[in-house]
């Protein structure tokens, strides 16, 4: 009797040892599972910050730099100034076609509206120059 004893004793033992490492390795593999599910998210962070910055950089550099530049034209039968600022207005650059015409009467020293036939009018024109 003492013999059986002994080895349920030793047996109970055992089974104690096995439920504690079990124990141990459920929380090694918990442990380790958490620790990849946080370098995922952190890996994730990072690569949509990446991203990010790699568009916003990139719409930098595709922008394009504009440049204000002059010309003489001629007027010819049908221009007005509004067709003038129609065809040379930069929307980017100016609020309205009134600015527009605002800023070639300026230029111009004209006193009104009126253009003739055969006059010449120095006009601002932007263009795009692309960086990068």
């Amino acid at each position: 009797m003492n013999n059986s004893i002994n080895r349920m004793r030793i047996e109970d033992v055992r089974s104690e040892r096995r439920i504690i490492k079990n124990k141990i390795r459920r929380q090694r593999e918990m442990r380790k599972n958490f620790l990849i599910f946080v370098m995922t998210v952190c890996l994730i962070v990072t690569f949509s910050l990446t991203c990010s910055a790699f568009r916003a950089n990139a719409k930098e550099d595709s922008d394009a730099v504009s440049y204000k530049y002059y010309k003489s034209i001629a007027i010819n039968r049908d221009d007005t100034l509004w067709s003038i600022a129609e065809k040379y207005m930069d929307e980017d650059h100016y609020d309205s076609a009134e600015d527009y015409i605002r800023e070639v009467k300026d230029m111009n020293s004209l006193q009104d509206d009126v253009i003739h036939y055969g006059e010449y009018l120095v006009i601002p024109y932007y263009t795009n120059q692309f960086t990068g």
